[in-house]
């Protein structure tokens, strides 16, 4: 009889058992274990969903050049939806309706750029922005909508589109609409930044809407930036969202698309030095939200933190000397402008708009204050942005170092370089004859033209015969008049040319090597007005203006102030610099430590040594444009070299005031540029200067008056 359990029969069963309970554990292992699954009564069973996210890193921190802190990282929240958990569960507009009210009772507002206003009757935005309109535009012909479509139709096509049940009122609907356009359009194009419904919550917060379970809400912790001082908006800069431009240049470097970078000043400048690293996570939840497990793939890494050359002391006296002076200016204009009863005149014509001024270390090129008026608070710039950008004073430009202005008789110096370089026969000592009337072209046919001396329009007659530390000292515009119509010799164009190279090596009309964005200037050519403008046509006296800082010539403070320093160390322009040491996060490595470059030498000291005893004549002779100030009689214990300018703008009720100097004259340390919009002339600006010597050369700091943990004024 055959038998039927053979060996060989046993030894299969047992294979075919192995391996059948091997498939079996395998799966439980799979389902329970690295990717469970969810069952509920009659589904069948579902993945978890996975997302992969960033862990931001922290910012590094901004001092000023005495080690105080400017800008620093504070650990925050931000509440963001996904979009695939949402609309995936059973009620995706519920969770959304009861998340924005949740906001709205803790007061914390939320991201809604949808361009439907919010109340009825409803309408478009009337004041759509740019962004506004693309991405609208794009969602309408993503989904194949008239262009023209009326706001009635396309809400109800949103109601039909989101599934938003009729019973839902249409105040209710449009909070849901708004929510879920800012999560779809992002789907469509792909490279905006992803959707955070609000920023820097509280952790209380946080907490409420763990306890509500709201399927696709969740947390992220970031970092907010935290400015300790209200002063030097400008020169520090601020932060905000990525754009799609910026992307393009920090998405190769590992940069989310929702990261926060630099817009401007030292934020912009050293981007890549302060951001660091982000890591990176993945979550695993449930369908309803719940989370089930965090793999953390990369860790952050802290970014680098930034020692300016500001010295946040200097440049609060330096705001305060500005404002203040403005503000007095104004305050005097407005009372003699209701005293004459000119109905005729508008306050706009007469008050100041603006104005900056630039110290720097004239031995190496370091940038120790920087002040532009008007100006903004960072501290609140969320709340003031609206206003800020919308306000015709532009107090978010950085006078100091993009706006450009005409030199006026701060330019002479250069002039004279140019003459002491080229013209044979003239040198210090040569004197030249000022009749207070330049009229050399006056008959010239129709290009015929006499230029005068300032003082020829004051008592008729002009200055005599002076030398250049005389001219430099009265300010002598004849006698710059004479040195350019020498210089132009061969042509005109040949003399702008002979006096623009000496410009560009005193610093004017070229870049200063800054790292925060800066105007280059215009250097009064015939090639660079032709470039500017179209205008191919160069006259006599195209050059005779430029020779005593008239004409096409255009430059920012901080040339000025530049050119102003190169002057005070004897002709070595030093390229300028805003950063003094670049640390690691731990503050232990120092990665970069700044050292003085020098872009020119001027070889001809004998030449700088003539102008720098005129600069000191104008702030000490006896005819000086600065004496009042700065003169032997001056309350003060240190000498200043200086140079008034004063620009005439055709249809201005008054010039532009400009003013350059650099102190102690036999050693300098600092240079100072004053342009003031307005301003009147060089000798109604000085004050501003004067008060920051003042300070500069005192022993008294009010910096150091300030508590610690306070805000810096």
């Amino acid at each position: 009889m055959q038998k039927m359990y053979t060996p060989l029969r046993i030894g299969a069963i047992f294979v075919i058992l192995a391996i059948m309970l091997t498939v079996f554990v395998s799966a439980l292992y799979v389902i329970q274990i690295h990717d469970p699954i969810e069952l509920g009564e009659n589904q069948a069973p579902r993945r978890l969903v996975t997302r992969r996210t960033t862990i931001p890193s922290a910012r590094g921190n901004i001092y000023d050049r005495n080690g105080v802190l400017l800008a620093s990282g504070t650990p925050s929240y931000n509440v963001k939806v996904d979009w695939r958990a949402l609309t995936s569960s059973a009620d995706p507009n519920g969770t959304l309706l009861a998340l924005v009210y949740a906001a709205m009772d803790e007061g914390i507002p939320y991201l809604d750029t949808f361009p439907v206003t919010r109340g009825a009757p409803f309408e478009f935005v009337a004041n759509m922005t740019a962004t506004q309109r693309s991405r609208l535009d794009t969602y309408l012909d993503f989904h194949n909508l008239d262009p023209d479509i009326n706001v009635s139709d396309f809400l109800a096509w949103m109601r039909n589109h989101y599934r938003i049940d009729y019973t839902i009122g249409i105040l209710d609907a449009r909070i849901i609409m708004g929510v879920r356009y800012e999560l779809e359009i992002r789907a469509i194009i792909g490279t905006i930044s992803p959707y955070i419904f609000a920023e820097d919550v509280s952790t209380d917060f946080i907490s409420y809407l763990q306890e509500r379970s709201l399927v696709g809400v969740f947390s992220e912790r970031t970092f907010i930036r935290e400015y300790h001082t209200t002063s030097a908006p400008h020169l520090i800069g601020y932060v905000g969202l990525m754009t799609a431009e910026e992307f393009e240049r920090f998405g190769p470097l590992g940069y989310p698309m929702d990261a926060i970078v630099g817009k401007t000043g030292a934020e912009r400048a050293f981007e890549e030095e302060l951001h660091g690293r982000a890591g990176e996570k993945i979550t695993r939840m449930t369908p309803d939200g719940t989370v089930v497990g965090i793999e953390v793939i990369r860790e952050p890494e802290p970014g680098n933190h930034i020692t300016l050359t500001m010295d946040l002391d200097l440049q609060i006296a330096a705001e305060n000397a500005l404002q203040t002076h403005i503000d007095q200016l104004n305050r005097e204009r407005i009372a003699e402008h209701l005293l004459s009863g000119d109905e005729d005149q508008e306050l706009e014509d007469i008050l100041i708009p603006g104005g900056a001024v630039v110290v720097l270390d004239v031995n190496t090129g370091e940038l120790l204050a920087a002040a532009s008026y008007p100006t903004f608070n960072l501290i609140t710039l969320a709340e003031d942005w609206s206003e800020l950008v919308n306000d015709p004073a532009t107090p978010m430009l950085n006078r100091a170092t993009q706006g450009r202005y005409a030199p006026g008789s701060t330019f002479k110096m250069a002039t004279a370089l140019a003459g002491m370089r080229h013209v044979e026969w003239y040198n210090r000592h040569v004197p030249i004859y000022c009749t207070g009337e330049f009229d050399r072209h006056r008959d010239a046919g129709e290009d015929g033209f006499f230029i005068r001396c300032a003082i020829f329009s004051i008592a008729g007659i002009g200055h005599g015969s002076l030398d250049i530390v005389g001219a430099l000292e009265v300010s002598c515009n004849y006698y710059f008049i004479q040195i350019a119509h020498w210089l132009s010799a061969e042509g005109p164009r040949a003399g702008a040319y002979l006096i623009a190279e000496a410009a560009a090596e005193l610093g004017l009309g070229v870049p200063t090597g800054l790292e925060i964005p800066e105007n280059a200037g215009l250097l009064a050519t015939p090639s660079a007005l032709e470039a500017a403008t179209g205008n191919t046509r160069w006259f006599a006296a195209d050059t005779l203006l430029a020779g005593f800082g008239q004409g096409h010539n255009r430059f920012t403070p901080v040339q000025l102030a530049n050119y102003a320093a190169t002057i005070a160390n004897g002709g070595t322009l030093h390229s300028l610099s805003f950063v003094r040491t670049i640390r690691s996060p731990i503050f232990f490595d120092v990665i970069y430590s700044h050292e003085p470059e020098v872009l020119n030498v001027i070889e001809e000291t004998h030449f700088i040594e003539a102008i720098q005893e005129g600069m000191v004549a104008a702030s000490r002779g006896r005819g000086g444009t600065a004496r009042t100030l700065f003169g032997p009689d001056a309350d003060i214990n240190y000498i200043v070299a200086s140079k008034t300018g004063t620009v005439q703008i055709e249809g201005r009720a008054f010039n532009d005031g400009a003013f350059v100097a650099y102190a102690p004259a036999r050693n300098p340390e600092i240079a100072i540029a004053v342009v003031i919009e307005k301003g009147g002339s060089g000798a109604s600006v000085m004050p501003v200067a004067r008060t920051i010597f003042d300070h500069y050369f005192s022993t008294e700091s009010a910096f150091f008056a300030t508590p610690y943990g306070e805000i810096i004024p």
